[in-house]
């Protein structure tokens, strides 16, 4: 079943055209991926589903709701979390700070409760610090919870990103470039959560450079040309595909 369709996606910077009617779907619990070279409108596609743009023409439909053109803060709040191809964790406050604040948009209080309801914070507040500390131990992170974001190792810092990202319990959990500046190491170890969260019921939408990682991790791939859509299938489709082959991943030998 779909958990999300885009139908004829396209977006236009003034006369350059940097998605040109891109149709998919992700269906529920799947891990999709998807490739192409700089410019072929990989981040242009997830910020414009995650509401950082709005398409110039197409749709998206997410759980069976038109959500095209909303603001990135409605669409996080109809379960739709992402990561960002720079590491935006906050430096200077404690792991379990960095989780905290990706509850936001699930704590419903206001300032009238912290003044004249006291009890009633108190217990939001447990509550979060518990869901917080039990994505930091599914993490393996619980025994960093008061340590500084920046005193992580880098490969711990990208995935306390992604720890602040599910702890909405997102639907679709949207990853761009998830593995950049990260050791062979630290990728198998992303690529071990990453499936791990799919056995959560995290479906999972994945844009990468590293073919490697991508392989191991997707069941099955989207490759985008020049803002199109130029071939889709399984990574061993893709992998085989002589024209993907030619155009994105190199000779045969290379994978």
């Amino acid at each position: 079943m779909s958990l999300l369709t885009a139908k004829t996606i396209q977006k236009k910077f003034g006369g350059v055209i940097a998605l040109n009617d891109v149709s998919l779907t992700v269906d529920k619990g799947e891990i999709v991926g998807m490739i192409g070279p700089n410019g072929s409108g990989k981040t242009t596609f997830i910020n414009n589903l995650s509401g950082l743009y709005a398409p110039t023409k197409g749709q998206f439909i997410f759980n069976d709701e038109d959500i095209t053109g909303l603001p990135a803060h409605v669409i996080t709040g109809k379960g739709i979390s992402r990561t960002f191809q720079n590491l935006r964790v906050f430096p200077n406050i404690t792991v379990l700070e960095n989780i905290l604040i990706g509850l936001h948009c699930r704590i419903d209080t206001s300032l009238w409760d912290v003044y004249a309801r006291f009890l009633k914070t108190r217990r939001v507040e447990h509550q979060a610090k518990k869901k917080a500390m039990t994505v930091l131990e599914l993490a393996e992170l619980s025994d960093s919870q008061g340590i500084l974001a920046k005193n992580l190792p880098y490969g711990k810092q990208r995935l306390l990103e992604i720890c602040r990202a599910i702890v909405s319990d997102p639907y679709l959990l949207l990853l761009d470039e998830p593995c950049a500046g990260m050791n062979p190491v630290e990728m198998d170890d992303l690529a071990d959560f990453i499936k791990l969260l799919q056995t959560k019921g995290i479906t999972v939408f994945v844009i990468e450079h590293n073919m490697r990682f991508i392989m191991s991790v997707a069941q099955r791939l989207i490759v985008l040309a020049n803002g199109s859509k130029f071939q889709e299938g399984t990574p061993t489709q893709i992998q085989n595909d002589k024209d993907v082959q030619a155009i994105y991943l190199g000779d045969e030998g290379d994978l």
